[in-house]
């Protein structure tokens, strides 16, 4: 992680630096999110195609604008933002998105494993920069709020007229879609 020689008034450069590291793993995270949710946008079929495909550019634009302001909070805190593709790719600790060309239901209950890994990631990220620094908190709790919401979106294609989401206990993509 590339850092210049200063921070925000008031924060300890150590502190900086273990915000920006917090703030670029969910950096690396939306951006790869923001690229599955266009995938499938490009990728659905099926019955429900326009109502998944029109669902989703909201969202990817929102994960954006999110991503942008995490970039920007990185850079205020003395750090370097880096979200080039080789770089993302580099720091990302989880499987590329493993559906291509595939039915809506299927797409959404993967989408479903995909926000549960993204949310939670989201919260631990909010626990730890609670005692690091409650502006990035902030941030990433505002963050939090709309990730949950797209997350209820998603399972709301899935879930049963009783409550019932079929992905409940799925922890693959292609095991949440084959669910479905």
């Amino acid at each position: 992680m590339t850092k210049t020689n200063f921070t925000v008034p008031g924060m300890q450069e150590a502190t900086a630096e273990n915000v920006i590291t917090t703030l670029d793993q969910r950096m690396v995270a939306l951006i790869d999110l923001g690229l599955t949710l266009k995938h499938v946008h490009w990728n659905v079929v099926g019955p429900n195609f326009i109502a998944v495909h029109e669902m989703l550019d909201p969202q990817v634009a929102a994960v954006s604008g999110m991503v942008d302001a995490i970039a920007e909070r990185i850079a205020t805190l003395g750090g370097v933002p880096v979200g080039t593709p080789a770089a993302v790719a580099q720091r990302r600790t989880w499987d590329d998105y493993s559906l291509h060309r595939a039915l809506a239901n299927e797409h959404l209950a993967a989408l479903d494993v995909v926000y549960n890994g993204v949310v939670s990631d989201q919260r631990k990220a909010i626990e730890t920069l609670s005692k690091l620094d409650p502006v990035s908190e902030d941030l990433l709790t505002g963050h939090a709020k709309e990730l949950e919401l797209f997350q209820w979106f998603v399972r709301a294609h899935l879930e049963s007229s009783s409550g019932q989401l079929p992905t409940a206990q799925a922890s693959t993509e292609k095991g949440a879609a084959q669910k479905v």
